[in-house]
């Protein structure tokens, strides 16, 4: 970001860079202001694929998905950079366009993608095989992610997590159980609620 942030005169970039910080501090808690410091920013910066990208980001965690999807592609364009492709596929899937998500993905290259961003592709893949019925081939996109990896890192809780969910979604609750605590086993920051939704299947078996 600093980098790309000197491009521009100093006093600007200062401004800038403060809307951009503001947004990241409130990603999670306020997107909606989020989203308006990285508008602030576009406004003033918007040839920046460092700002086109916080745009796109802080716009998909408002639910502003037309928008985050515009921002992406131009961020895209600018940098050349694979890194949000499953952002922007899982805003097809938002906007219900399942088979875009798909094309998108099927068209990006993975062998050289990390694997948190593997991980959140084969995810936003698996969902839209659900979103179009195809539990099955859900169920196969994320078995070839790394479900087994001895990792705690959190984008092993986030694969098993959907893997669990699929499993539910297509009647196999006893195998969405073992998956679930799997999940807890490993989501040592507690980002899922997988403990509480394998509660919920064991109530259900014993019919409490």
């Amino acid at each position: 970001m600093a980098a790309q942030l000197k491009s521009l005169p100093e006093k600007l970039s200062l401004r800038v860079a403060r809307h951009l910080v503001a947004a990241g501090e409130l990603l999670d808690s306020d997107p909606k202001v989020a989203y308006q410091h990285t508008l602030a920013a576009r406004s003033r910066a918007g040839r920046l694929a460092v700002v086109r990208e916080a745009v796109g980001e802080a716009a998909y965690a408002a639910g502003e998905y037309s928008e985050a999807l515009a921002e992406l592609r131009s961020a895209k364009r600018m940098n050349g950079a694979h890194d949000y492709v499953a952002i922007m596929a899982d805003c097809e899937r938002a906007l219900g366009r399942p088979d875009r998500a798909l094309t998108l993905l099927k068209n990006t290259p993975r062998d050289k993608f990390a694997p948190p961003l593997l991980a959140e592709v084969l995810i936003v893949e698996a969902g839209a095989r659900r979103d179009r019925g195809e539990l099955d081939a859900a169920l196969r996109t994320l078995e070839n992610g790394n479900l087994n990896s001895k990792s705690r890192a959190p984008w092993v809780a986030r694969m098993r997590y959907a893997y669990a969910e699929t499993l539910l979604a297509a009647g196999r609750s006893e195998d969405a159980l073992e998956w679930f605590h799997r999940t807890e086993a490993v989501d040592v920051e507690e980002i899922t609620d997988a403990g509480a939704r394998a509660l919920q299947i064991e109530r259900g078996q014993t019919g409490s």
